[in-house]
């Protein structure tokens, strides 16, 4: 059994990856693009984004968002207006009900961890808002504050997740359908918040009492490209089936879904921006930081109804 298409104490020998057809894909003519990995992610510069951008230039970003799902800049200098503007143009802005705001700007919610914190906001993978009725779009996510070392965000690719699954297992997959919430996260009876040092920076229990029922496999409306959307920090439990019955095939998924094949761990620099297709990806904050202050802003735009 080959060790590169192996995971969980080599439970499964995996499909061989489809790599991207860089053929297939119009160039980007308004800035440069590198790719992250050859699977998911690119890095953009060229582009200033504080200043507003030409509708070409805006096209060919959401562009490179739908065909990478996650995007990076550099060296951006961003005040929280500009932060704004900038993900008005991908969509209305979902504003977020358990991260406590900043003072001033209510659609930017504070990814912050202190010098004396020991929990980290995102310290489990996760999709932004797959427990709203309409799952988010996108998530602009920017540097404030940031440790010398440490902090850096995983992302990984749900398009690649499913096509590395079998025939049979997708046509499955399709039939089903997946209740998500954010009950057992930030509900009143949330055991992560009661034995963590998240109050404070987590707010409104009283708001988390939603479930929604997404498919499973999602069809992206720009790429046509199919997708995963189950998460291990959201999804309950198959819709129809029990919590109990659900386990087995959500634990696959989850262990298929994390192989590093399909995974970039990006770096934070002061300036630095990721975008990332809420749909189409999950993320991870990495906790490795003890006795230093991170400080992001986040802002998520609405999408619509999965198809």
């Amino acid at each position: 059994m080959s060790n590169a298409h192996t995971t969980v104490g080599n439970a499964y020998s995996a499909a061989p990856l489809a790599q991207p057809d860089a053929g297939e894909r119009k160039p980007y003519t308004l800035f440069d693009l590198k790719l992250a990995s050859p699977i998911i992610g690119a890095y953009i510069s060229g582009v200033d984004l504080s200043k507003p951008l030409s509708d070409a230039a805006f096209d060919e970003i959401d562009r490179a968002l739908a065909e990478h799902t996650v995007i990076f800049f550099r060296d951006q200098t961003l005040t929280p207006e500009q932060h704004i503007a900038l993900a008005e143009r991908f969509g209305e802005i979902d504003v977020n009900r358990f991260f406590k705001p900043d003072d001033r700007y209510p659609q930017i919610a504070e990814v912050r961890k202190e010098a004396g914190h020991k929990a980290n906001i995102g310290g489990g993978w996760h999709t932004d808002h797959s427990y709203d009725q309409i799952p988010a779009k996108a998530s602009l996510l920017y540097a404030r504050e940031l440790p010398p070392v440490g902090g850096d965000t995983i992302y990984v690719n749900a398009i690649a997740a499913y096509e590395a699954l079998s025939p049979g297992l997708q046509r499955t997959l399709g039939g089903l359908k997946a209740v998500h919430s954010s009950r057992h996260v930030f509900g009143a009876n949330s055991r992560a918040l009661a034995e963590s040092d998240l109050q404070g920076r987590v707010l409104n229990p009283e708001l988390a009492t939603q479930d929604a029922v997404h498919p499973v496999v999602f069809t992206h409306p720009r790429t046509g490209k199919k997708a995963l959307f189950v998460n291990p920090g959201f999804t309950v439990r198959f819709d129809g089936w029990t919590e109990a019955e659900s386990a087995g095939l959500l634990a696959f998924l989850y262990e298929h879904h994390k192989r590093p094949e399909f995974a970039h761990r990006f770096q934070w620099k002061p300036g630095s921006l990721a975008i990332w297709d809420n749909r189409t990806t999950w993320h991870v904050a990495v906790n490795d930081y003890a006795g230093q202050r991170r400080l992001l802003h986040r802002i998520t735009v609405k999408g619509a109804a999965l198809n």
